[in-house]
């Protein structure tokens, strides 16, 4: 068991209902999966990219992606169906909780003139959106291998009905809030 999901079921699950008044200990939110998806609209031209941006992903989440592909065929974009034109992985489980960790504690420390995730990218049902402009944040990533610089969108499912309950939840994983009074 990672040291965060333990840190769920001792701490954060107690503590959280207490806060909440739930008796029920099924009905406290919990993150249920965490989906990294990585557009690649320049890796039509070119098959190296979609290859590195595949590894640089199952480096970073410990599974190996989805590669995926165009549905329709859009001529002003030079896209045909078929193309792969991304990649993406779903975590769950054990390796949800070990990404997660890093991404809390290493990943986002990294980030360049970081002053705190934004409170306004829930989604209204206790999911959060956020985004990372650079791949090389990761201390996986080998910075002399990289070619390009990626951003990447990381959406965290949680089971919290809004979007408070949801923020309580993650500020108990200790995710890096935006002070109110700082903007």
């Amino acid at each position: 068991m990672s040291r965060l999901q333990q840190q769920y079921k001792n701490e954060i699950l107690p503590a959280l209902q207490k806060e909440l008044g739930q008796k029920n200990p099924m009905a406290i939110p919990r993150i249920e999966k965490i989906t990294i998806n990585m557009g690649l609209g320049s890796a039509l031209g070119d098959k190296k990219i979609l290859q590195s941006a595949l590894e640089e992903m199952s480096l970073i989440s410990g599974q190996k992606p989805m590669t995926c592909i165009a549905r329709k065929s859009v001529a002003s974009f030079k896209l045909r169906e078929g193309n792969a034109i991304g990649c993406k992985v779903t975590l769950r489980k054990e390796k949800m909780y070990e990404f997660l960790d890093r991404l809390v504690n290493i990943a986002i420390p990294r980030i360049r003139d970081f002053r705190g995730l934004n409170e306004k990218s829930f989604d209204g049902r206790g999911n959060y959106n956020m985004g990372l402009t650079e791949q090389i944040v990761f201390p996986e990533i080998d910075f002399e291998k990289v070619t390009r610089t990626r951003g990447m969108d990381i959406a965290i499912t949680t089971s919290a009905q809004n979007n408070e309950d949801a923020k309580k939840l993650l500020a108990m994983f200790n995710f890096p809030f935006k002070d109110k009074d700082n903007g």
